[in-house]
């Protein structure tokens, strides 16, 4: 199959074929083609020689925990309080003036409010996926968790580069933020794999490519998309060196969990009081 792609490449029409009586895989070309297309297989095996075919891939499935599902009822659910009692967005939203003044949570409880129906779709349809291949990756607790702190920073973003005053909400920080996190996966190959540097930066590549198809589309946050994937790819860096029996340990993942439930407790407590 090599050998016919290097033809065809060479304009030169060639059949595959196989010998079940012995001969195995054959490459049939015309006579008038035959002195051409040997002088293009020599050329392809020594422009070729020395290139690593196969080579072993330790990532070999992706583990999804559904428990992000979870996450994506928890945002439904405020979407809905958002929508019967309008006081519980201006409570959370991020505004500038008010984070400035000192009200420092809602750069977190901004993550949980969306704009309308649209903009909540459009989170959870690749949030739901993002977060649960991160919380697959890097344990239930601990990789939500470091998805939601991404989500903050990617507020800070926000609040440091748009034009002030401004108002910011929404989970795609958040989302950017797992993604980043995922892109970060690739950076342990080394070792006993034996990847070279090149494959492992191919993660961060396509994390990058991700990041620009969605995360820079005109009429969003791009500052909130940009700081989140940032401080989400940072945080994969972090953690993707920690022993897999850390990540996914009970008990790490329960602290994770405790402490990510008494974020938004403390936050949303502070919203609420001050609004």
């Amino acid at each position: 199959m090599d050998w016919s792609l290097a033809l065809i490449s060479q304009g030169i029409a060639a059949t595959i074929k196989h010998d079940p009586a012995g001969a195995g895989w054959q490459l049939e070309v015309s006579a008038q083609d035959g002195q051409k297309a040997f002088q293009t297989l020599r050329q392809y095996h020594q422009e070729n020689r020395g290139w690593p075919w196969h080579n072993a891939i330790p990532l070999t499935r992706a583990r999804f925990d559904w428990f992000g599902l979870t996450w994506g009822l928890l945002l439904a659910w405020c979407f809905w309080l958002e929508s019967v009692n309008p006081d519980f967005k201006r409570a959370g939203i991020m505004d500038t003036s008010a984070v400035l003044a000192g009200q420092w949570w809602r750069v977190f409880t901004a993550i949980m409010l969306h704009a309308d129906l649209a903009h909540l779709a459009g989170n959870l349809s690749i949030g739901v996926l993002l977060f649960g291949l991160a919380m697959g990756r890097f344990g239930t607790g601990t990789g939500l968790l470091a998805a939601f702190l991404a989500g903050a920073a990617g507020n800070l973003a926000s609040l440091l580069l748009n034009a002030k005053p401004f108002y910011g909400l929404g989970a795609s920080g958040m989302v950017m933020g797992a993604l980043g996190m995922l892109s970060a996966q690739t950076l342990r190959w080394g070792g006993k794999s034996g990847a070279s540097l090149k494959q492992r930066l191919a993660g961060v590549a396509a994390g990058i490519m991700l990041f620009t198809l969605y995360g820079l589309a005109p009429g969003t946050d791009m500052a909130a998309h940009l700081g989140g994937f940032i401080a989400g790819l940072l945080l994969g860096v972090g953690l993707v060196f920690l022993p897999e029996e850390f990540l996914h340990s009970r008990k790490t993942n329960i602290a994770s969990s405790f402490l990510l439930l008494a974020l938004l407790a403390v936050t949303w407590g502070l919203a609420l009081k001050h609004h």
